[in-house]
Order: C-alpha cells, then sequence, then structure tokens
C-alpha cells in the first residue's frame, strides 16, 4: 500500500490533477486500492487535497454477463429450433424458456405453425443477429453510446444491465505536498517530552467518533434456563431453597443420617468420590451421632436395624456429596431442633458427583432438583398428588412409576418419562417417604411424615432442547454456538 501511496504522489508531483478513476488504469490496480491509498496518503497531513465526484454508470449483471459469454436466450431458443421444427412443449424445456420463446416471436425470428398435430415451432428467418449480446459486450468494453434509451430500459427491466453510482476522486497538490510518506507517531511517550522531540514530530489524529470493538456479552447455558423456570415452579407452590453451597460432606449427613448402611455397595469408592484432604470430618451433634448410631446397630421406633457394629471412622470419611439428600436431612435435623414443629417445604437445584460410567444419560457429575414437604400424617396418595402438580407444570405428561427401594425411604418409587429423541423411557427421579428409622432419630413428632423427590436437571433439559446425548449439553464437547443460540427455556405449564 505504501509503494502504491508514492506512485500517487510521484504521479501528482509530474501533473497538476488526476482523477482516482485514471490512476486505477494508469496503473492497473482495483479503484478500491487506489482509494485506500489515498487514505493512507490524507493519514499523514495535508499532502493532497481531494474532491469527490459522483458519475451515474451502466454495468452488467451477472445473468448479463452470462449471456454476453453465451448469447441471449431468444438466441438460445431460435437455435434450439431444428429445419424440421420441434414441439413447442419440449422447446420449453430449455432454461428462460418463457423469457427466449416470447422475444423471440417478438422479433419475428419464430413461428408457431397450427396446421400441424402438435402445433410445431419453426425458423422463420434464415439467420440472427444477436443484438443483445452484442450490446452487453459493448457495455462491458465501457461503451453504451450506440445503445438506445429504450433498449437500455428494456435490458434493466430484464435484469441484464444496472445503474450504479461510481464514486471517485479528483486529486490535487496539497499545501503539505511531499515525495515521501513521513511515519505518524501514534502515542506520546515520556522520552519524546524529556528530549523535546515531540516538536518537531507528527501525530496520527484520534477519530473520536469511531465506535470501541463491542464487549461480548454473557450467554446463560440451557441448564440454567431449566434451572430458573424449575426455581420457578418450586417457588409458586410455596417452597423455599435450601443452601447447598457444600459440595463436600462427609459420610454421616451423606449416607448415616439416612439410615443406609455403612455396609451399602454406594458407599464403595466405585461407587462415590472420596476426599483424601481433608480425609475426614469431626464435628457432629455428638447425642443425634448416637441415635444414629443406635437405631443402626441395635434398631428402635420398631425398627430392629441392621445389626452390625456401626463405627464412627466410616461416618467420618469426607466425599463428594452423591445426592443433595445430605442437605434435605442437615434441614430437617435444624427443623426438628425447634420448640414447635411446623410444617415446611424445601426444594434444592445443585450439583452432586457419582462414579457413573459415562454414556448418552450418565455423566460423573450432574444437577439433583429435590423438593421435601414435612408435615402431619402425610401419605403415598400426597406424594403422588404433588408429582401431579409439579410435572404439570413441567410440561411432562407422559410419566411412569415404578416401585423401588431406597435405604431412607419406604415406600419408595422411580419416576420416567418418555423422551422422544431417543424413543425410549428414561428414568428422570426418585421419590419416596422417609423411614421414621431416619426422621425419629432427628427429633421429629411421630406424627410427621416427609415426602420427598429428586430429579436429573440434565434429563428434562435434554428433552427440551432435543439433545440426544448427554455430553453435547455438558463437557468439553460442547458447542459454545449451541449456548449463544439456545432459545430461552419456556416451559409448557
Amino acid at each position: 500500500m505504501s509503494h502504491l501511496s508514492e506512485k500517487i504522489l510521484k504521479y501528482l508531483s509530474e501533473n497538476d490533477t488526476v482523477n482516482t478513476l485514471t490512476l486505477a488504469k494508469l496503473f492497473n490496480e482495483d479503484h478500491q486500492k487506489i482509494i485506500g491509498a489515498l487514505k493512507s496518503i490524507q493519514a499523514n497531513g495535508d499532502l493532497v487535497t481531494a474532491d469527490q465526484k459522483a458519475e451515474k454508470a451502466i454495468e452488467v449483471t451477472d445473468e448479463g454477463k452470462h449471456i454476453s459469454e453465451n448469447g441471449s436466450h431468444e438466441a438460445t431458443i431460435y437455435k434450439a429450433v431444428p429445419d424440421s421444427g420441434i414441439a413447442q412443449a419440449d422447446l420449453m424445456k430449455l432454461p428462460n424458456a418463457k423469457v427466449g420463446f416470447s422475444k423471440a416471436m417478438s422479433a419475428g425470428w419464430i413461428t408457431l405453425d397450427k396446421t400441424c398435430t402438435p402445433p410445431l415451432v419453426r425458423r422463420k428467418v434464415p439467420e440472427i443477429t444477436d443484438i443483445v449480446q452484442d450490446h452487453l459486450k459493448q457495455v462491458i468494453l465501457g461503451d453504451s453510446s450506440k445503445i438506445s434509451d429504450k433498449e437500455k430500459q428494456d435490458y434493466k427491466k430484464r435484469k441484464l444491465i444496472q445503474e450504479v453510482v461510481i464514486k471517485s476522486f479528483d486529486l490535487k497538490k496539497g499545501p503539505e505536498f511531499s515525495l515521501s510518506l513521513t511515519k505518524l507517531e501514534t502515542d506520546l511517550t515520556t522520552e519524546m517530552l524529556n528530549s523535546g522531540s515531540w516538536k518537531n514530530l507528527k501525530f496520527k489524529e484520534y477519530n473520536f467518533d469511531a465506535l470501541g470493538v463491542p464487549p461480548e456479552c454473557g450467554y446463560l447455558h440451557p441448564l440454567l434456563k431449566v434451572r430458573s423456570e424449575f426455581r420457578q415452579i418450586f417457588l409458586e407452590m410455596g417452597f423455599c431453597e435450601m443452601p447447598t453451597n457444600n459440595y463436600i460432606e462427609n459420610s454421616f449427613w451423606n449416607f448415616d443420617a439416612l439410615f443406609q448402611p455403612q455396609q451399602h455397595p454406594a458407599r464403595d469408592a466405585h461407587d462415590t468420590f472420596f476426599i483424601s484432604d481433608p480425609k475426614t470430618s469431626n464435628k457432629f451433634p455428638m447425642d443425634y451421632l448416637e441415635r444414629v448410631k443406635r437405631v443402626h446397630s441395635k434398631g428402635g421406633y420398631g425398627s430392629q436395624g441392621y445389626g452390625y457394629d456401626w463405627k464412627i471412622e466410616e461416618a467420618q470419611k469426607n466425599l463428594l456429596r452423591t445426592h443433595t439428600t445430605a442437605v434435605s436431612a442437615r434441614m430437617l435435623y435444624k427443623v426438628a431442633q425447634q420448640k414447635e414443629f411446623r410444617p415446611i417445604k424445601l426444594f434444592s437445584i445443585d450439583k452432586v458427583f457419582r462414579n457413573e460410567t459415562l454414556d448418552a444419560t450418565h455423566l460423573a457429575e450432574f444437577h439433583q432438583v429435590e423438593g421435601v414437604i414435612a408435615d402431619f400424617n402425610l401419605n403415598l396418595g400426597d406424594l403422588i398428588g404433588v408429582f401431579a402438580e409439579f410435572f404439570r407444570k413441567l410440561g411432562i405428561t407422559q410419566l411412569d412409576f415404578k416401585p423401588a427401594y431406597n435405604p431412607y425411604t419406604e415406600p419408595s418409587m422411580e419416576i420416567f418419562c418418555f423422551h422422544p429423541g431417543l424413543k425410549k423411557w428414561i428414568e428422570i427421579g426418585n421419590s419416596g417417604i422417609f423411614r421414621p428409622e431416619m426422621l425419629l432419630p432427628m427429633g421429629l413428632p411421630e406424627d410427621v411424615c416427609v415426602i420427598a423427590w429428586g430429579l436429573s436437571l440434565e434429563r428434562p433439559t435434554m428433552i427440551k432442547y432435543g439433545f440426544n446425548n448427554i455430553r453435547d449439553l455438558v463437557g468439553p464437547k460442547v458447542d459454545l454456538e449451541m449456548v449463544q443460540k439456545s432459545p430461552i427455556c419456556r416451559l409448557s405449564k
């Protein structure tokens, strides 16, 4: 670009004035490159003056260029007619046949012989001159003086030519004209100020009207969009949100407080991520711990327990929580310490961790949506009734329930829904009524029952946004453009 700028300055030194279009032809360069070089010159000061000019001109469209090379549509039709004639239906199969046939008929090049059955198209003249092609070639060469205004209007209607405005500049020497370009300084440095060299330097002007680069805004992940809808549903149903900011939990609250035996397979390293540092916890409500120990090893509250030697060393082990039910246990214990029990509805939506085998519907970490209701004399009918309202608000209607076993709920139900993308039933949650062996050691009244259910956040999100593989939603393979372009979640309520 600097080489082209110097060529322009040299030409101006030998000539008083020149137009940028003329320079483009002289230098055999694209006109836009000449304009770019002119702007570089102008950025260095008043080396040249430039007066803008605007001229109307005619240029050939893409279709016009095709005709200039291959002939007009009417000429194509004429050439396709053999000496013996051709059926009109066969002729109309050619590209642009409708326009070509009409124009060829108007020009008197062809005729329709209706004495035959079917009627045949025949040539009316022995030879033709393709005036349209010749005119378009003239336009390309820059000479349209031989084309009448009527013909130009016809070509415009046919979209073979178009009128454009060509902007150019008349260049003259400026008050600071020079044959070389001085590099403009962009920064005023400490060295320039100390030495005084800034007085003899030229600085580039700042364009205070230029727009800055727009900052990238944040985007909510589909999981967060669905989470906000879930949260709103819980709040509409009168639930309060539980604090779930502790990813690391100890085995006591994660397992023992839920009446889950210490020999249970879920407490094995193959299913749970245990923490090595800090490896154990030591702060427990000791009177409650003793009641939990007794109901596990010897039974109580009408239960015979598990009949094993309960060890505090197992309860002290730290882990990444396998469910938010550990938080529910802490909250229920807190409620039990109140002087007077009051019914309560609680919910939480947060991350849990399990040592799962990864597949299209399972990850080692996922979000659990949990709802808990503690009230007097609740039963399975109440649980199903809450389900009916909760899932209706979610817009999930194809539900199925199956009996299940959980150490801390009896009775228990697994919740399934039909996934249209996978075309199969997938498990989306678990539910049940908390066992007396879990609730009574906390100090809750005997006639208080707690119903609870837990869902995955990822699977309803997969259904809502049409994902067949959970790894396309969460993990290193996620397409960031998907996050940006995913619509707002609106569940059918």
